[in-house]
This record gives C-alpha cells, structure tokens and sequence, in this order.
C-alpha cells in the first residue's frame, strides 16, 4: 500500500511511504536533510513496521519534539490505522 503523510515539526514536507505485508518496501522524504534521509530510507527497507517504530519514536532534532525519523514512524502508525479499517 502506498501512503503520502504530511509531517509536522520539521524540515521535510512529505513523506512517500510503500508498506506490504506489515514491511516497509520504500520511503521517500521530500525536503530536509537530503543524505541523512536517503540514509534513513535505505536502512529502513525490509524492517516490519514494528521494527521501525521502535526503533525511531521518539528521536528528537535539536530542541524540536520531534523529528524527521520519529514523524516516519507517525506515518507508520498512520498507514498501519488506514489498512486496519
């Protein structure tokens, strides 16, 4: 399932998310810090979705509340909720 989430709080505006089975198959951040993200993407690919929540909730950038990582992992959640329904 493919799945566009807006995030909140930080550099990037869009989040392009591919989710199979309970694996994220791809992610594509637009805008923000553009290797660190593409860096983010590929280690995420193959994880369950479990996995990368775990692993990313609650990461913060600087003094933000959140960040790039941890809004992946609202999007996760968000996905997740939608296929449920």
């Amino acid at each position: 399932m493919k799945f566009e989430y807006r995030p909140a709080g930080v550099c990037s505006r869009c989040i392009y998310l591919d989710v199979e089975g309970g694996i994220v198959k791809d992610v594509e951040f637009v805008g923000g810090c553009n290797g660190n993200l593409k860096g983010i993407s590929a280690l995420v690919k193959g994880l369950s979705c479990d996995e990368v929540k775990e692993k990313l909730s609650g990461i913060r950038c600087g003094l933000k509340p959140t960040s790039c990582p941890d809004q992946l992992a609202k999007a996760i959640d968000e996905a997740m909720a939608t296929c449920s329904r």
